[in-house]
Order: structure tokens, then sequence, then C-alpha cells
């Protein structure tokens, strides 16, 4: 039993299948980011009063880097996750929506991309 118009058929309309591959990623990826965010929450109250050689010789362990690293790159990919399903959405018109599509992952992509730099001049001491 077909529930689909004559219509929805001809035009291939329907269920693009890639919904639920997407919603697993945002739930991961939020799932990576609870105890990545309260790890950054608590490391940085214990550093509060310390100075900034004192910060970037921890920023410079490895532990640290990594999970920073690991920090920043999920949650910017959890933004773009959530922004594209807000632009698609919200936005109806095709060349807009395409647009903010466009412009918003390479502001994600360089949002990344300067944080994954910076912490990484900072474990490298070229800061």
């Amino acid at each position: 039993m077909n529930l689909r118009s004559d219509l929805g058929r001809v035009r291939g309309l329907g269920s693009a299948k890639s919904g639920s591959h997407h919603w697993m990623h945002q739930r991961l990826s939020a799932i990576a980011l609870i105890p990545l965010a309260l790890w950054f929450v608590t490391s940085l109250m214990s550093h509060m009063g310390d100075s900034h050689g004192e910060l970037v010789d921890w920023i410079s362990s490895p532990f640290v880097t990594v999970l920073l690293l690991a920090l920043v790159t999920s949650a910017f990919y959890h933004a773009k996750l959530g922004l594209q399903v807000v632009i698609e959405d919200y936005v109806h018109a095709e060349m807009s929506k395409m647009a903010l599509l466009v412009a918003m992952k390479l502001a994600v992509a360089f949002g990344a991309l300067l944080g994954v730099v910076a912490i990484l001049k900072i474990s490298f001491g070229m800061a």
C-alpha cells in the first residue's frame, strides 16, 4: 500500500533518508560536549588565579592540548549542525538558503580553524 500521491511519486518527493544521520551526529556531538565542557569549566576555575605563563604551561601539556582541540572541533561541528537545521527549516527562498548555508559553513570552518591554530601555537610555544 502506497500512501503517496501520484504527483509525489512522479516528482520523487519524499524522505531524503539523511535526517537520521544528521540527528545522530548532532546527538553524539552534544554527548561529547558534556564532559568536555564540564572539564573545561572546572579547569578554568581551578586555574583562575594563575599567571599567563602558568596557563601557557597548562595548555602546553599534551593531554590538555588534545582535550582543548576536541572541545573546539566538537563545539564548532555541533554549532554547524544546529545552524544548518535552523536555516533549512526557516529560510524558504532557495537562493537565500543556499547563500546562508555556504556563509555559515565558511564562518564555522574559519572559527574552528582559528581555535585549532591558537591552541597549537600555544602548545608548541609559538605564542
